[in-house]
């Protein structure tokens, strides 16, 4: 069967919007983005969304474990063979802590693609291919509006970087912010409504990705 497996933060986890900080609440599987895409496609999507997630950064405030480069290794080693890695992340770079641009963003999901173009942790050994995923623009709002001060530029400098960090990678890209937006209750995550529409676009953009 076709696998395909999403690295992410908590959009991928699938993250209620929250009305207060350290919320836990998450969409009913069903509601979820990945596996919106799976659904559509007929294929098995392994979710590796963990909330807080950086590209390459330590958090200075939540821990070392919330670095991506850390833990990608290790999760493309458990998942194999993997038909396709789709990766969104970008979002939490975008905490005022960072202080990153929005180009320093795009550079990080490249370095990542690159650790997953260098495995073998695809059919036969080979490399997945790889799709890069432009995160869903944030709003300064509610709980998470200080902590996500500046974040409304960053996150929008996103997509036009990591499309031409794509094409520097010869992979493919997507730009959730085409058809999907934040909740207006913290400015980060996705109501049902947003991750089923952008469920549903991923599919179609991943269709002819897969093997036939």
């Amino acid at each position: 069967m076709t696998t395909i497996l999403v690295f992410g933060d908590s959009n991928s986890h699938g993250t209620m919007p929250l009305a207060r900080l350290g919320g836990v609440d998450r969409h009913p599987k069903s509601a979820r983005w990945p596996d919106v895409m799976g659904q559509a496609l007929g294929v098995e999507v392994l979710i590796e969304g963990h909330p807080g997630r950086t590209t390459v950064h330590d958090d200075p405030i939540d821990g070392a474990h919330k670095n991506g480069m850390r833990a990608l290794p290790a999760i493309l080693e458990s998942h194999r063979p993997l038909d396709l890695v789709v990766i969104m992340l970008g979002t939490n770079d975008c905490k005022a802590r960072f202080g990153l641009r929005g180009w320093d963003i795009a550079a990080a999901v490249g370095k990542l693609a690159q650790v997953v173009q260098a495995s073998n942790a695809g059919p036969g050994g080979a490399a997945p291919q790889v799709m890069l995923v432009a995160p869903v623009p944030v709003e300064e709002a509610g709980v998470l509006a200080e902590m996500f001060q500046g974040g409304r530029a960053r996150s929008r400098a996103i997509a036009p970087a990591l499309k031409d960090e794509a094409e520097r990678l010869g992979l493919p890209f997507f730009d959730a912010g085409r058809v999907a937006a934040v909740d207006g209750l913290d400015g980060v995550h996705m109501d049902a409504r947003a991750q089923q529409a952008l469920g549903l676009a991923i599919a179609e953009a991943v269709g002819p990705l897969l093997p036939s």
